[in-house]
């Protein structure tokens, strides 16, 4: 079916993931909604669905070793599923790559949060992720520093890529709604055997190299990998990788 034709299973906009949760006009007091809403290979992703929700008030990363509570990167290393929110708008510079754990949301619905200016996420060796509507530009390298992922573990990082959304290894990871430009590398890449996902409405532009899908032929682990990319706009600015798989 055309895209168009699409309304009458709808409330109007012919988009299937926005209609599953823009519909509710209370959509804010129902937010883990939004985990119901993925098509495609990373429709299973259910992010913080059954935890509780978190909220981001204060934008500083000053120790990625020891975070403060109340920063975004004290909310993703938790063990436990959380769906985290932002108390308002702002803009969050990292200091090294924020190393998410298993079972979280990043939802930025209703401010305006930007990530940008140092390195950015890391989706690596964990499973169900969801990151919707944040505005992730100009990341950096990080590296060569400790770095927590969990309430009981750190340990030292190499070099990143500089990448917007790093998907390594990762697997039922939804990347919607996001608006990525002027990274170091790729504004998202999956390799090293990341699989279960989809990568839907987000606005790419002022890029090289966008997106990548495996990263090597020779990367037997990849063979299988499974990626839905959906109504995202490729916008101005951009080079190559839309995407290279």
């Amino acid at each position: 079916m055309a895209r168009r034709s699409l309304g009458f299973l709808s409330c109007g906009t012919g988009n299937p993931i926005d209609d599953c949760w823009r519909c509710d006009h209370h959509w804010e007091k129902n937010r883990q909604k939004l985990a119901d809403c993925a098509i495609g290979f990373g429709k299973h992703a259910i992010g913080g669905r059954d935890g509780k929700i978190y909220v981001v008030t204060d934008p500083s990363d000053h120790d990625p070793v020891n975070p403060k509570p109340g920063t975004l990167r004290y909310a993703v290393i938790q063990d436990e599923p959380l769906w985290i929110i932002f108390a308002r708008d702002m803009t969050i510079k990292l200091k090294e790559e924020l190393l998410m754990n298993s079972f979280k949301t990043i939802d930025g619905r209703g401010v305006s949060v930007h990530i940008s200016g140092g390195p950015c996420i890391t989706v690596q060796y964990v499973t169900n992720i969801i990151i919707h509507g944040i505005n992730i530009h100009d990341c950096k390298r990080g590296g060569n520093a400790y770095v927590r992922d969990s309430p009981t573990h750190y340990g030292w990082r190499t070099i990143s890529d500089g990448d917007g959304v790093s998907i390594f290894g990762g697997s039922h990871v939804w990347v919607d709604h996001c608006s990525l430009s002027n990274c170091n590398d790729g504004l998202i890449d999956a390799i090293h055997g990341s699989t279960a996902i989809t990568i839907s409405n987000n606005y790419l532009t002022h890029h090289n190299k966008v997106m990548l899908l495996g990263h090597s032929d020779t990367y037997k682990q990849d063979k299988n990998m499974q990626v839905t990319i959906a109504f995202n706009h490729f916008g101005e600015g951009l080079v190559q990788r839309m995407p290279r798989y």
